[in-house]
């Protein structure tokens, strides 16, 4: 897996947008709350990959496939991105029992400072032995939920997440 770098302050995550099944498009909302960020990361289950276009309508995007995302050749699994040179971010959908779904993200990687996932539709936002574990929820979706949200992660001196409600 080839690490690739951006100098950034601030990060969307938006994950589960299941579209066009569970909403026609990404909610205008998400728009506005990604208005100011330097990257998007999607976590998987976009469904059709007219999603990423029009997520970089706001910024550059950074995509892993989930597991409804069957057609979509052109995404990895799993991929690590770097951040300002100082930061490692892993990017993974996740499958299987969303409960301990957190336990298992996060023995897919090593040496990262922050693991973006999705697949459970609920949000996390929580530090686990010094690994920020980061889950914005579903943007579109209620099935497990009825919040959808999406989350911003602020780079700086360390990471910081924030999971947005949008409904």
């Amino acid at each position: 897996m080839k690490d690739e770098f951006f100098e950034i302050k601030k990060i969307g995550i938006i994950s589960d947008t299941h579209i066009p099944i569970r909403a026609k498009n990404i909610p205008e909302k998400v728009f506005k709350i990604f208005e100011s960020v330097d990257l998007i990361l999607h976590a998987g289950d976009l469904v059709e990959l007219y999603v990423i276009e029009e997520l970089e309508k706001i910024a550059p995007v950074v995509a892993v496939k989930g597991n409804m995302d069957r057609f979509i050749d052109s995404l990895p699994e799993k991929r690590i991105i770097k951040v300002n040179n100082k930061f490692k971010i892993g990017i993974i959908h996740g499958s299987g029992d969303p409960f301990s779904l957190p336990v298992r993200v996060k023995k897919e990687f090593r040496d990262v400072d922050c693991i973006v996932f999705g697949h459970s539709h609920r949000a996390f936002n929580e530090l686990v032995d010094g690994i920020l574990l980061f889950n914005p929820g579903s943007a579109c979706d209620t099935v497990f939920t009825s919040v959808n949200s999406v989350g911003l992660l602020y780079i700086g001196d360390k990471i910081k997440g924030e999971i947005i409600r949008i409904n």
